[in-house]
């Protein structure tokens, strides 16, 4: 069982620093680059084949075919990076298809994807900022409520004194 979790956990960590460069990896395609099965990639990013090609459908990931079988490229491994990152931070798949398509073929549309990332991280703090207001008062008024109901519980448990 440990073997298990410790397994995911590397995959989470090696997955966290791929992250950390799928960003500037993006143009990474050369003619003798790297092409991964969707056995490899199912693997590395703990997803299902019906969930890669759910991506497909969405238009995120293009892969190539050979000999009928589906062939992934280092960009598509760097597009599979980021969509699983933008998603776990809440982001919809239209989004992250908007925020993918901006970037062009090679890279021309860098600017505008920096562009869309800082108002959509800039929209992003400011509603949790909002919410960690909100829910600073809610533990506030509960912590009140919680200590008067103390008060009232501790006189009411004290037994009555004689004169």
């Amino acid at each position: 069982m440990s073997a298990v979790l410790n397994d995911k956990g590397r995959r989470k960590e090696s997955h966290a620093r791929a992250a950390a460069r799928t960003v500037e990896d993006l143009s990474a395609t050369t003619p003798t680059e790297a092409l991964f099965g969707i056995t490899e990639l199912c693997r590395e990013f703990d997803l299902s084949p019906r969930a890669i090609r759910f991506y497909e459908d969405k238009g995120l990931l293009a892969p190539r075919r050979v000999n009928g079988a589906r062939v992934y490229t280092q960009r598509d491994r760097v597009r599979l990076s980021l969509i699983q990152r933008a998603k776990g931070l809440g982001s919809s798949l239209a989004e992250i298809k908007q925020f993918l398509d901006l970037y062009g073929t090679h890279g021309e549309g860098r600017t505008q994807q920096l562009q869309f990332t800082l108002e959509r991280t800039s929209q992003a703090i400011e509603e949790l900022e909002q919410k960690r207001a909100q829910i600073e008062a809610t533990l506030a008024e509960l912590r009140m409520i919680n200590s008067a109901v103390r008060l009232q519980l501790d006189g009411l448990q004290t037994p009555p004194r004689k004169s």
